[in-house]
């Protein structure tokens, strides 16, 4: 995920990495700390004694590659050919096993292997071993070795499987032809011929890939498990039953490579915003270049209605760019010359030059990519129970059958009704459909939040979220612009309005805080000249201590005018948002009032979160008028105020025995702790790289309605993978009960395997799709 961190500062083009709460009494400085309800905060370290054991599933056994030992090489490998899902954990189950392999993960819907380990050049031919030896077609490249093959034309399904389709249909015409011969009353050896024929055609290829995995020890596979059902059918006489299983079993899975094809594709299209070609100037002549040889510094045509291929900056004209691709932000932004350009954004009017600031992988629209990549490979606990239940799954069904087919018949003599029952069981034995279907559907749920401008660093992240009860967000850069102005300069003896003004800039000249630049701001909006203080003490928690030419200077909260013994008879607090006091030599001089404003959308989120059954609650280092305030106006239940930032995390604690778990959104470096000590942390993409980095969920548009939408995404999600679980347990379940009773055939057989997988997979690509929350409530 270290793409997307590094992609979201980018994306910031001013950055804030201060944009933390005021502290309702003074402010904060040094910046990217939260005000700790009493003044500036500076440098405050944070312990983790305090942190919960809740989180550590997500941090630790859903990121696998997060604690990896330094210096250990981590590589992605294509795996071309992979076509069955419960293949792709044996070969990651064996990967893992080599000596010298730290952690390995195989996304079957990327095809991607993933792998730490040293000395990976030397492993390189045992991974290939241990693929080919489980599915023979398939080849490991390292990922930076393919090349792109340029733009690829759409191909039909026929023109995709015409082998696989022209072998069904001569297989299902010579099985018709058996069917309607042995109707017709012809002699048993021409219909026996002809299923003869048919079944060689179909299943020869099974059997033979059967035969030649028992050589590799592989017993409990698919093919197997095929060719044993319908070769017992035809040495119990069943010729048509073993011919019609096969073909129906051929089609079944024809229909499942192409469910998981089309919604590999639908995902994969739906966040590869890469270019396969770019149009590059030279000489006043236009020329189509492969994306990736486009070098920093070329001059690149976008015409309008096209994507911005790669990250630059205008150098000619002027249009207007949608940047929902990339951030979810629905309004078009602006852009003329000097303006900065993110690939996978559409240029919606006028024609644009820009100039290339970063290769294709470097672009936004790689790293999103990435982002997306490194999400599937962290696989929530339902994908690793359902691939853990699907080792001992197929062994139990294949022991039932074997005990089915000996223990009724040594007892009622009739064999041949027991073994059918025993092949139907065998058919039904295979746990594709499971193992194929949760992890899709996770991967879908990734796919459907990246298109929303929201990034989940797992499936497990998305697992954790759909359990949500409470969310907590922190005040400033969260639930409010960040955009602090003055509001009012108060003064309480002789000074004038702009004397108290002028007298704070100059102490805050330093500071970075939005609190502090607005004071500078404001003076700056009023021409006034500002020069650093001769002298300047920073009182951690307080405030700042100044020695100017008009005097012994003190800006900050109630806290620094009782250590400096400053008289506050005339002060008199209660107005909204921060106080700024101000005391010269001594005497309190007066006070600057600046307040933040909400997100426009802010409300209209809590509200949503409100009908999602979730309770909303707020932590602020600013004062409680201020506080309550800002939580009055946006609708949210509980306020939590003053606090430190070490506060958070008991106060979270808190919150979750009463509620049960508990989502934090924040946007501060101060916020990590808390991040981390939540059941679901999520970051504000404007906010600060640590906080970026400590959180489960970034959102790229920093918008508070990004909260319930992931939330509704994650519950999709969750609802999809689960009902793929039962769907599938249910119908196989059914079919062997009917089966023992005498009342299922091998075809109902054959659809609780290749039928369920494509139903599942096609009920998994439902997480990609469905109304936006805004849309719902």
């Amino acid at each position: 995920m270290q793409g997307g961190i590094a992609m979201l500062a980018e994306k910031r083009e001013l950055e804030h990495d201060h944009e933390h709460e005021a502290c309702g009494c003074g402010h904060e400085h040094h910046h990217g700390h939260e005000a700790c309800g009493c003044g500036h905060e500076h440098h405050h370290e944070h312990e983790s004694d305090g942190h919960e054991h809740h989180h550590e599933e997500i941090h630790h056994t859903g990121r696998e590659f997060d604690n990896i030992s330094a210096g250990v090489e981590q590589r992605v490998y294509i795996l071309e050919g992979l076509e069955c899902a419960n293949c792709a954990a044996k070969m990651e189950r064996q990967i893992r096993e080599l000596p010298g392999v730290e952690m390995a993960t195989i996304t079957f819907a990327t095809k991607q292997l993933r792998v730490a380990a040293s000395h990976q050049e030397e492993l390189l031919p045992k991974f290939r071993e241990i693929c080919a030896s489980i599915e023979e077609q398939v080849t490991v490249t390292p990922r930076e070795e393919i090349q792109p093959s340029g733009k690829a034309q759409k191909k039909s399904i026929f023109q995709e499987n015409r082998k696989e389709i022209l072998i069904i249909a001569v297989g299902a015409a010579l099985f018709a032809a058996g069917e309607i011969a042995e109707h017709m009353g012809a002699a048993p050896l021409w219909p026996s011929v002809g299923y003869v024929i048919a079944y060689v055609l179909l299943g020869w290829e099974i059997v033979w890939t059967a035969l030649r995995n028992l050589g590799k020890g592989h017993v409990f596979d698919e093919n197997f498990l095929m060719s044993v059902a319908t070769l017992a059918a035809f040495a119990i006489g069943d010729f048509a039953e073993a011919v019609g299983v096969m073909l129906f079993y051929r089609v079944g899975e024809l229909f499942e490579d192409v469910a998981v094809a089309r919604s590999r594709s639908q995902i994969m299209e739906a966040v590869d915003m890469r270019p396969e070609v770019v149009g590059r100037l030279e000489g006043g002549e236009v020329h189509e270049i492969p994306a990736k040889d486009a070098a920093v510094g070329d001059i690149l045509l976008v015409r309008p209605g096209d994507r911005i291929p790669l990250d630059g900056i205008v150098t000619e004209g002027e249009s207007r760019i949608d940047t929902s691709p990339v951030t979810g932000e629905p309004v078009p932004v602006t852009v003329r010359r000097g303006s900065r350009l993110m690939s996978g954004c559409v240029n919606e009017q006028g024609v644009l030059q820009m100039e290339v600031e970063k290769p294709l992988s470097e672009s936004m629209v790689t790293k999103i990519l990435d982002s997306v990549e490194n999400a599937a490979a962290s696989k929530p606990k339902l994908d690793r129970f359902i691939t853990r239940f699907a080792r001992i799954y197929t062994p139990i069904v294949v022991l039932a059958a074997v005990a089915t087919a000996i223990i009724p018949s040594l007892i009622t003599g009739n064999w041949r009704e027991w073994i059918y029952t025993a092949i139907t069981f065998l058919v039904i034995s295979c746990p594709c459909a499971l193992v194929l279907s949760v992890p899709l559907a996770f991967f879908s749920g990734i796919g459907a939040g990246s298109r929303e401008g929201i990034l989940f660093k797992g499936g497990i992240a998305i697992e954790a979220l759909k359990n949500i009860k409470a969310v907590v967000m922190d005040k400033t850069g969260t639930i409010t612009k960040g955009e602090f102005q003055v509001q009012s300069v108060i003064p309480f003896g002789r000074e004038s309005m702009d004397a108290l003004l002028e007298m704070a800039a100059r102490c805050e000249l330093g500071s970075t805080h939005p609190i502090g630049t607005s004071i500078v701001e404001a003076a700056r909006e009023k021409g006034m000249t500002l020069e650093r203080p001769e002298k300047v003490e920073e009182i951690s928690g307080k405030g700042i201590h100044a020695v100017t030419q008009r005097g012994e200077v003190l800006c900050g909260n109630r806290a620094l005018m009782d250590m400096f013994h400053v008289k506050m008879d005339r002060y008199e607090s209660g107005q909204y948002g921060t106080e700024v006091l101000l005391a010269l030599d001594g005497k309190l001089a007066g006070c600057i009032v600046i307040a933040d404003s909400l997100k426009k959308e802010a409300k209209e989120a809590i509200a949503i979160m409100k009908k999602q059954g979730l309770v909303t609650a707020m932590f602020t280092g600013d004062g409680q008028e201020s506080a309550r305030a800002v939580a009055g106006e946006a609708g949210i239940d509980r306020v939590f105020a003053q606090l430190l930032p070490q506060d958070k995390l008991t106060h979270l604690q808190e919150m979750r025995r009463e509620n049960g778990a508990v989502m934090f959104v924040g946007d501060g470096i101060n916020d990590a702790p808390v991040l981390a000590g939540a059941d679901v942390g999520a970051a504000m993409g404007s906010g600060a790289d640590a906080a970026i980095e400590a959180a489960d969920v970034v959102f790229m548009t920093s918008q508070v309605t990004a909260v319930p939408e992931s939330i509704a995404i994650a519950r999709r999600t969750g609802r999809i993978a689960m009902q793929n679980v039962v769907f599938a347990l249910a119908v196989k379940a059914l079919v062997m009960i009917l089966g023992f009773a005498g009342m299922a055939n091998m075809w109902m057989a054959v659809f609780a395997d290749t039928g369920v997988a494509m139903l599942c997979v096609l009920n998994s690509i439902r997480a990609l799709y469905g109304k936006t929350v805004l849309q719902k409530y």
